[in-house]
């Protein structure tokens, strides 16, 4: 095994990445970034019926969007290639045969129908339901002479009895099974396929892997993995089996529920990348200063994958909502107009985008708010006309509007302070109640109760919708 640390993901193109699966690819990247080692990308893609078209390229994307690469695998080459599985059958073949010759695997010609009834038998008896070994036992001459004969097959994993299986987990030390408790599991299958257990056995230690970190799903198919390294006399890399990230409301494995999980759909929605790898960071690992935002190199100096809970973590929402907030704020209006362009409605006037971002950026939690943000900015607004009516009589409300469109009318200089000037001497000299002087103008030029600072947001918009807005208001309130 190499003297270099070396990590991989192995994603399946059967679908988009979860985002507890690129949370993992974090773990991996950064581990081997921060030793000088090299991160992996392989391709398990043997599930051919579950393959979608394009999953491959899709899971490059989604890695290369949140910011992160990898240093061998498609795309790139390395000495350990090819790095699909699809394109590595002649290996699994060649290396399961060195086990048939070995006696660690054999030939079983078990039919479906017969496996099916063996289970059902187990079941009424209420036996787990495993293999029965019927197959285990035939000799090499007989398995050979059915092999040649075109009988369909598998080949299993002949599993040592009453054996213990000892290895360890950097995040929750030494972990036993005992061999009785496993199947003989099928290695190859009657399509000349390899099981995923076959195959990442092969694969981790052909591409000399030396860290395995992945979900804790996958700590019950440990122990046939460490007999399969056994099997082959290699050597056992070292484990860590995440724990998974449960519901925002900490109930239940994280739903799978389209466009809820996919790390791509968080993108999609707004959510940043760096955000979105910080929050990675903190799900159940802590910086030695407790700072919980940090960069990614700040990330590969300090992270160690024996420091993670072993407990799951919640995926929450209102921590990552906060957090993206802070990454958009650091943004300069440079930086988030460019990242905002997909977010921003095809009706938004362009000329204005510049203007409008200082007024928004603190009140985006996503890159998607911007729509909701700056809908009053442009195009039509609506309200019911009552609610410019808090706190005053509709004579009151007609004379301030009346008064205030004619003092805009009157103006020659548009600008925030120009504004804000004469409005606010409008409002002392008529002694208006600011609260509802202020908030029924807001309303009527808005439409909204809650915006940017005012005057900047009536200069953005522009004299002529201005006062265009506050005539639709007087017009509403003299037909009530």
């Amino acid at each position: 095994m190499s003297n270099q640390i070396r990590t991989r993901m192995a994603p399946s193109p059967t679908g988009e990445m979860h985002v507890g699966s690129m949370a993992t690819l974090l773990k991996n990247y950064a581990y081997a970034k921060k030793y000088s080692g090299q991160f992996i990308l392989r391709i398990e893609d043997t599930d051919k019926e579950r393959e979608v078209p394009g999953g491959v390229q899709a899971i490059q994307e989604v890695i290369r969007r949140y910011g992160l690469d990898w240093d061998e695998g498609p795309g790139k080459g390395g000495d350990y290639g090819p790095y699909i599985q699809s394109e590595r059958l002649a290996i699994y073949q060649r290396e399961v045969q060195q086990l048939l010759d070995n006696d660690k695997a054999y030939y079983c010609f078990c039919s479906k129908e017969r496996l099916a009834a063996v289970k059902e038998q187990q079941l009424a008896a209420k036996v787990a339901p495993r293999y029965d070994g019927h197959c285990r036992h035939l000799t090499q001459d007989e398995a050979k002479t059915r092999v040649e004969a075109g009988e369909s097959y598998v080949i299993r994993l002949k599993v040592p009895e009453n054996q213990e299986i000892v290895f360890t987990d950097l995040l929750r030390g030494e972990i036993r099974f005992h061999s009785n408790l496993i199947d003989d599991q099928v290695l190859l299958k009657s399509d000349g396929y390899p099981t995923y257990h076959l195959a990442v056995v092969i694969d981790d230690h052909l591409m000399e892997i030396t860290h395995i970190m992945r979900g804790e799903e996958w700590i019950s198919s440990t122990p046939k993995h460490v007999l399969l390294y056994q099997a082959f006399g290699w050597e056992v890399p070292t484990f860590a089996h995440i724990p998974v990230f449960l519901n925002p409301d900490g109930k239940g494995k994280m739903s799978k529920r389209k466009g809820m999980v996919s790390a791509i759909s968080f993108l999609e929605r707004g959510y940043l990348p760096e955000a979105m790898l910080n929050f990675f960071m903190i799900l159940g690992w802590a910086k030695s200063d407790q700072e919980e935002v940090m960069s990614l190199q700040e990330y590969i100096r300090e992270f160690e994958p024996s420091d993670l809970s072993s407990n799951s973590v919640a995926f929450d929402l209102v921590k990552l909502n906060w957090l993206n907030g802070v990454y958009i704020r650091k943004l300069s209006l440079e930086e988030l107009a460019d990242r905002i362009k997909p977010f921003v409605p095809a009706a938004f006037p362009s000329q204005k985008l510049m203007a409008v971002l200082p007024l928004i950026q603190e009140r985006l939690v996503t890159l998607a708010d911007f729509a909701d943000l700056t809908k009053f900015f442009y195009g039509t607004i609506s309200y019911d006309a009552t609610v410019l009516l808090k706190k005053a009589t509709p004579e009151l409300v007609i004379m301030q509007l009346q008064q205030t469109v004619s003092l805009l009318q009157a103006m020659n200089t548009w600008d925030t302070a120009t504004i804000e000037t004469a409005i606010r001497q409008l409002q002392e000299e008529k002694d208006w109640h600011k609260g509802q002087y202020f908030m029924m103008l807001r309303l009527a030029v808005t439409g909204e109760k809650a915006t940017p600072p005012l005057f900047e947001t009536m200069q953005v918009i522009g004299k002529d919708v201005v006062l265009e807005r506050l005539q639709q208001a007087l017009t509403l309130l003299q037909k009530l």
